[in-house]
């Protein structure tokens, strides 16, 4: 069966916030709240960075049944790997067992900050490899002993373990992710722009190194930008503090005023023309129709911005959500 998640982001939102819309989504109906992680935001000038782990804790405790993700955080150098099983185990016991945890080898912009090197994928995918092994040894109850070429343990243990298993999914936008995913992980987060082009890039090539190493096909969270505004001139309004998003060099930038600058040298109709506008219910519905028809995913995620997210919130519940799991249905 399909689950649907709503999409709360910390670079937009502050955490007091993305609470209010987490207890507002699970009314609404959703399943899942997708939470991202970040150290800094992709513009300087109207957005915000609160600290996701806490956040997801309060959300925790205003609501009773819809499940949590981050989406994502890197286990690789602002916290061990280790830190992170730690800090997924405290909040699967906060949530009464509801939280998924979700990785990625991340972005120059939170880790850059902070003193740490950002090298190329290459040694990214290492260290997701062998940080994937520590966290996954150690929610599922090992005293772990860990000599890696860039992590160790000694006879690390949670001492307040996770309710049950909890699922670690990784991001991928390419095969070579979607091939450490399939080996290591329990899912795919994967951001979808052309449905044929992520199952030829990320969900062909997962299915196939599961096959190889004798695994279930990983499940697949997909994800989708769409903007609801009236016209052009909302629409940017509402991207206001997603714009750095899609600005050249995203991957190494570090502060986000050079991110917010680059992006305002391009023409708004090249920004605008990188996310789905849509103005109504019948335009959403068909904008993550897709997701399930073609990328049969698992969870489908509404990552959505407006000039009004609590009213969003609601009528995706009243006039969205219906449909579309009467299309998955």
């Amino acid at each position: 069966m399909t689950e649907f998640a709503y999409f709360c982001g910390h670079e937009q939102w502050h955490p007091e916030q993305l609470v209010e819309h987490a207890r507002l989504a699970e009314q609404a109906g959703f399943d899942m709240l997708v939470v991202s992680e970040h150290f800094h935001p992709w513009v300087d000038d109207s957005s915000a960075a609160g600290f996701a782990w806490s956040t997801i804790g309060a959300m925790a405790a205003v609501t009773n049944k819809v499940a949590f993700a981050t989406g994502v955080t890197t286990p690789l150098w602002r916290y061990h790997p280790a830190v992170v099983a730690q800090a997924a185990a405290t909040l699967d016991r906060l949530s009464a067992g509801r939280f998924n945890l979700g990785v990625g080898t991340g972005e120059n912009i939170n880790e850059g900050p902070l003193g740490f090197k950002f090298p190329g994928y290459t040694e990214r995918a290492a260290r997701m490899s062998e940080a994937l092994q520590i966290m996954r040894r150690l929610l599922d109850g090992e005293k772990l002993t860990f000599g890696g070429d860039y992590y160790q343990t000694d006879r690390a243990k949670l001492y307040s373990p996770p309710l049950g298993p909890v699922p670690i999914w990784l991001a991928a936008g390419g095969p070579k992710s979607a091939a450490l995913a399939a080996r290591l992980a329990d899912g795919i987060i994967t951001s979808v722009k052309d449905p044929a082009t992520t199952n030829e890039r990320v969900l062909g090539p997962a299915r196939k190194a599961a096959d190889a190493v004798g695994r279930a096909a990983p499940r697949i969270l997909a994800t989708r930008w769409s903007v609801l505004a009236e016209n052009e001139d909302e629409a940017w309004q509402a991207l206001h503090p997603w714009r750095g998003l899609r600005a050249p060099g995203r991957l190494e930038a570090v502060d986000p005023a050079d991110l917010r600058e680059r992006a305002d040298l391009l023409p708004r109709e090249e920004v605008l023309g990188r996310y789905s506008i849509v103005s109504d219910s019948d335009q959403i519905v068909e904008t993550y129709r897709p997701l399930i028809e073609s990328c049969s995913a698992d969870v489908v995620t509404l990552q959505m911005t407006s000039m009004n997210q609590e009213s969003l919130i609601k009528m995706l519940g009243s006039e969205v959500l219906p449909r579309l799991r009467a299309i998955a249905a």
